[in-house]
C-alpha cells in the first residue's frame, strides 16, 4: 500500500512538472508569435514606406525632367536662333540623358504602384496586327540610326486577344529595346505563335551578346543587370525585366529567356488569349 501511495505521489509530481513545462512552453510560443507579428508589421510598414517614397520621388522628378526636355526641344528647333554643331551635340546629349532618367523614373513609379497594389488592368479586344504596327512605328527611328534589322513576323493564325494591350506592349517594348541595345550587328525578330490552344507566346529573338546560363533565373529579379562591357554603356535601374515579369503575372502569364553567350537571346512572354476572370479589375 505504501509503495502504491509513493508511486502515485511520484506520478503527481511528474504531472505537475510536466504541466509547468508545458505552460512555460506555451508562454514561449505565444511570445514568439507576438514577436513574429511585430516583425511582420514592421516589414509591412517598411514596404509601405518604400512604396510611398518611390511614388513621391518619381512624381517629384517628373516636373524638372519635363522642363529639361521641353527646353532641349526648343533649343533643337532653333527657337532662340540656330545652334552650331558643338551646341547641337551638347543639347542632344542633355536630351538623351534626360530621356534615360525619365525612363528610370517611370520604372520606379511602376514598381511603387505594383507593390502598393494600385496597378489597374484594363482589358479590351484587339488585333495583333495593330499591336505589331504600333511597335514597328515606335522603333523605326531607332533602327534607322543603328542599322540593326528589326523584323516583325506576320502573326498568322493568332485570334483577337482580350487582355491589357498597353501592359503587353510595355513588356514587348522592353524586350525589343534591350535586344537592340545589346545587338551590335544582325537582327532582332519579333514573333507570336499559339501555345496549347489557349495562350500566345510572344518572342523577341536577337543575334546579340547572349547571356550566361547562370544568369537566366536572376535576370527577372529587381535591380539585376548583366555584367558585360556593353552594359556599362547603357544606364538603367535594372527594373525593366523585373517589371515585365510582374506585368506578365498580372495578365495571367509568365516570362522566360533562352540564351547563349555569343549566339543571341530569346526573351518571351506567354499570356492567355483571354484574360482570366478575377484579373480584369487590377492588382
Amino acid at each position: 500500500m505504501d509503495d502504491i501511495e509513493e508511486r502515485m505521489r511520484q506520478l503527481a509530481l511528474e504531472n505537475e512538472a510536466l504541466r509547468a513545462e508545458l505552460e512555460e512552453t506555451n508562454h514561449g510560443v505565444l511570445a514568439l508569435y507576438a514577436e513574429l507579428d511585430n516583425q511582420a508589421e514592421e516589414l509591412r510598414q517598411a514596404s509601405d514606406l518604400k512604396s510611398r517614397f518611390l511614388s513621391y520621388m518619381s512624381h517629384e522628378f517628373r516636373t524638372p525632367l519635363g522642363s529639361i526636355l521641353s527646353i532641349t526641344r526648343l533649343l533643337s528647333d532653333g527657337m532662340d536662333g540656330p545652334l552650331n554643331i558643338e551646341q547641337a551635340t551638347q543639347v542632344q546629349f542633355i536630351s538623351t540623358s534626360a530621356n534615360e532618367l525619365s525612363n528610370m523614373v517611370d520604372d520606379l513609379l511602376d514598381l511603387a504602384k505594383i507593390e502598393a497594389g494600385r496597378i489597374t488592368i484594363s482589358p479590351a479586344w484587339f488585333d495583333m496586327f495593330d499591336l505589331f504596327g504600333a511597335l514597328r512605328g515606335m522603333f523605326r527611328p531607332i533602327v534607322e540610326s543603328t542599322g540593326i534589322e528589326l523584323v516583325f513576323e506576320e502573326p498568322a493564325g493568332i485570334p483577337r486577344l482580350f487582355t491589357d494591350d498597353k501592359k503587353l506592349a510595355q513588356i514587348l517594348r522592353n524586350f525589343i529595346s534591350n535586344a537592340l541595345k545589346f545587338t551590335a550587328r544582325g537582327s532582332v525578330r519579333v514573333s507570336a505563335a499559339m501555345e496549347e490552344a489557349t495562350s500566345v507566346r510572344f518572342s523577341v529573338i536577337d543575334t546579340g551578346i547572349g547571356i550566361p546560363a547562370d544568369m537566366h533565373e536572376r535576370l527577372f529579379e529587381d535591380f539585376v543587370q548583366v555584367d558585360s562591357p556593353m552594359q556599362k554603356r547603357f544606364r538603367g535601374t535594372g527594373l525593366g525585366l523585373s517589371l515585365c515579369k510582374r506585368f506578365a503575372g498580372l495578365l495571367g502569364g509568365h516570362v522566360g529567356v533562352e540564351s547563349e553567350p555569343g549566339v543571341g537571346s530569346n526573351f518571351y512572354v506567354v499570356i492567355p488569349v483571354t484574360l482570366p476572370e478575377g484579373l480584369a479589375h487590377g492588382a
